[in-house]
């Protein structure tokens, strides 16, 4: 199974975006690809950077909407099961960081939600989103089982680990992430053991491009289940990464064989159960 990484800096109108975006589906599709992921926030530039002030972030939109109606009529013309990321409006007053997840046919077959909102200097996401209430799904696709992690959602092991208990076969990871953001390295060696740890490929897809305070990296990459990187996109650039993912491998990798054999979830339940109380 082909993967294709849309590596793309969205520095022009949001319309504009989606037509390139929608090109870059079409390119991808040309590739050989049977699935397409793209960058967190991928059509409008990055505005958490900025605390908001009612001047620095675009509309959200609801999903279904005019974007997601767009990129599903997309991913059906080439058939490509395709995950997207976008600012939702859900309609009640809250809004979130959400990745939709279309099937090769063009459905919708869900929207995760980012789980883990923070606040640091040039991502002021609490401003904006509201913690996601969609848990960790997996989607039967038409390529295999996937799941999302959108991007700060990765650093927490709960969250990986959920994906592959549910049976995820691939992870994809929207991601937007600065040059020197962490020490270098860090990315793939997180993005790697996860994918070791629970069995599955993990695809990590992220903006680039220079954006006022913040330049994000590209290095787009796509890991193995044991947590060999395969495929990098390079930095600094847009680009479509291409990669075989071999979904079968996953039954057979070590975490299938081993780790999951001998997990003890009798005793993690008591462990981490309940939070601590306060003190």
């Amino acid at each position: 199974m082909r993967i294709a990484l849309i590596q793309m800096c969205p520095d022009g109108p949001p319309s504009a975006n989606l037509d390139r975006a929608v090109e870059l589906m079409a390119q991808a599709g040309a590739g050989g690809a049977q699935l397409v992921a793209f960058a967190e926030l991928a059509l409008s530039r990055f505005f958490p950077q900025y605390r908001a002030d009612g001047r620095a972030g675009p509309p959200a939109e609801p999903i279904p909407g005019p974007t997601s109606q767009r990129i599903a009529e997309a991913a059906a013309a080439y058939r490509l099961v395709t995950v997207f990321n976008m600012y939702e409006d859900a309609g009640d007053g809250r809004r979130f960081d959400s990745s939709p997840v279309f099937d090769a046919d063009g459905r919708l077959l869900g929207v995760t939600r980012m789980i883990h909102i923070t606040d640091f200097a040039g991502f002021h996401e609490r401003d904006y989103y509201h913690p996601g209430d969609t848990a960790a799904p997996v989607y039967d696709t038409a390529v295999g089982r996937v799941g999302v992690a959108i991007c700060y959602d990765r650093h927490f092991p709960e969250y990986m680990r959920a994906l592959g208990l549910a049976g995820a076969q691939l992870v994809v990871i929207p991601q937007a992430g600065t040059v020197g953001e962490w020490p270098e390295g860090l990315y793939e060696a997180e993005v790697r053991t996860a994918a070791f740890q629970n069995g599955y490929f993990a695809a990590l897809c992220n903006r680039v491009g220079k954006e006022d305070t913040l330049d994000f990296a590209g290095e787009s990459f796509v890991v193995d289940p044991e947590g060999q990187i395969v495929a990098q996109a390079p930095r600094g650039r847009e680009a479509i990464l291409f990669a075989d993912c071999d979904l079968a491998r996953c039954a057979t990798s070590t975490a299938r064989r081993l780790f999951y054999r001998d997990r003890r979830p009798e005793l993690y339940a008591r462990w981490f159960g309940s939070p601590p109380r306060p003190q």
